[in-house]
């Protein structure tokens, strides 16, 4: 059996960041395993640009981000094997992966830092009504054959859900040739990013129907059309809103799902409301020298912050291989989010361990217009940031400093919540 210090599950934008943090804050044996036939994940399908300009005041595209990436893991001479396929991580932190040269082996790692992404919530969950006709694909795979095997999907399109993939993908249909017809989306906002929408949707002249979804597919063979109906604050279709649609291809951008099987076997205590695994300030599971970042932990809207807390993880697996977990003396703080805030990352805090700043990142339950996000500590109101919107597509962040917490040697509970103005 091979043994490492750190071990990365993922070689996309998280593991790469994560891997080289942790060379940088002084572990040398490291190793990332990655599933597909090369480094960045889902970045090699993203081709268009947006992407960096955080990380590296640039605008890129995805594959450039992740060249980045991929150009420090190799200069740093990081170890990473590809095609290969993690079966079981054990709480002990026995990797159980396989490959064709290797066939079937075991990791002993020190630490385990979890960077497996995220994927595409597929129709299945959805319950359409209709038969299964060729020319339905998650917004995911229409990118991938678009952009990386040079295929078109089809091209009459209608689109159902607004995240951004979906809305990314309406502008790429519309560039390689396709009609793109509408974007449904069932809820009444849009799940991606202000900018995407006025990018994908308006500049094209791309209808975006909110509080409408797909209620009936025609075609049995292949896609014919589908039927969009208004629905009601329930969610149920309003009878008489039927309007029928012509196309050969749905694309269905429905929403992403931490990629947690391995997380849920080792035993990771995980948040409901995030899918993802629950973390304290050093980005530490349940399971002590376990890490998670990026969109395992939860979906992110930006790569750049992905990056960012990937750092954070990688750094603080190398602490916890170099020193053994910090001493746990000082209070252990909780982390609530009320009125209006779905969830928060972290979810505790322990004082002592954290870094001088704390980003603690959360989404929003709705749209909010001029509002305030709130942060108690306990009882007191410590911050009172006004927005002038919040939605639901957008991460919202608010800084917490050791200065300010160590104030506080009594506290218990940090309440995050919106406020209306």
């Amino acid at each position: 059996m091979k043994d490492y210090d750190i071990v990365v599950i993922g070689g996309g934008p998280a593991g790469l960041a994560a891997a080289v943090s942790a060379k940088r804050s002084g572990v040398d044996s490291i190793l990332i395993l990655e599933r597909d036939q090369e480094l960045g994940g889902i970045l090699n399908q993203c081709i268009h640009n947006g992407f960096g300009l955080h990380t590296f005041q640039e605008e890129l595209t995805g594959p450039e981000y992740a060249a980045r990436f991929i150009e420090q893991v190799e200069a740093m001479e990081i170890e990473y094997q590809l095609h290969t396929m993690v079966m079981e991580i054990s709480p002990q932190k026995v990797i159980t992966a396989m490959n064709r040269q290797e066939g079937l082996f075991e990791i002993r790692a020190k630490a385990v830092v979890l960077a497996m992404g995220c994927r595409e919530r597929s129709r299945g969950a959805l319950n359409i009504p209709g038969y299964r006709p060729a020319g339905i694909f998650s917004a995911g795979t229409a990118q991938r054959l678009v952009n990386m095997e040079g295929r078109m999907p089809g091209r009459e399109v209608v689109i159902l859900g607004s995240g951004d993939i979906g809305l990314i993908m309406a502008r790429r249909m519309t560039l390689e040739g396709a009609k793109v017809k509408v974007v449904s989306e069932l809820m009444p906002y849009s799940g991606g990013l202000k900018r995407n929408i006025v990018q994908c949707l308006d500049d094209y002249g791309i209808p975006l129907k909110l509080s409408h979804t797909v209620v009936d597919i025609k075609g049995k063979e292949r896609l014919e059309g589908v039927t969009l109906a208004e629905v009601d604050g329930t969610g149920k279709p309003v009878p008489g809103t039927e309007e029928y649609y012509s196309c050969d291809t749905l694309l269905l951008s429905v929403g992403l799902i931490p990629e947690n099987e391995l997380s849920k076997g080792m035993g990771v205590k995980m948040n409901p409301a995030t899918s993802g695994p629950k973390v304290n300030e050093s980005l530490e599971t349940s399971i002590e020298g376990v890490f998670a970042c990026g969109n395992v932990l939860h979906v992110h809207d930006l790569v750049d912050f992905v990056s960012e807390e990937a750092a954070a993880a990688g750094k603080h697996a190398a602490v916890y291989v170099r020193e053994g977990r910090k001493a746990t003396a000082g209070q252990e703080v909780r982390l609530n989010a009320a009125e209006g805030v779905g969830y928060t990352v972290p979810e505790t805090i322990n004082v002592s361990r954290m870094d001088e700043k704390l980003a603690v990142r959360f989404r929003v339950g709705g749209v909010y217009k001029n509002c305030y996000v709130s942060v108690y500590f306990d009882e007191e109101r410590v911050i009172h940031k006004k927005r002038p919107v919040t939605a639901p597509g957008e991460m919202e962040e608010i800084t917490l400093t050791k200065e300010l917490l160590s104030q506080y040697p009594d506290l218990r509970t940090i309440t995050v919540k919106i406020e209306e103005a």
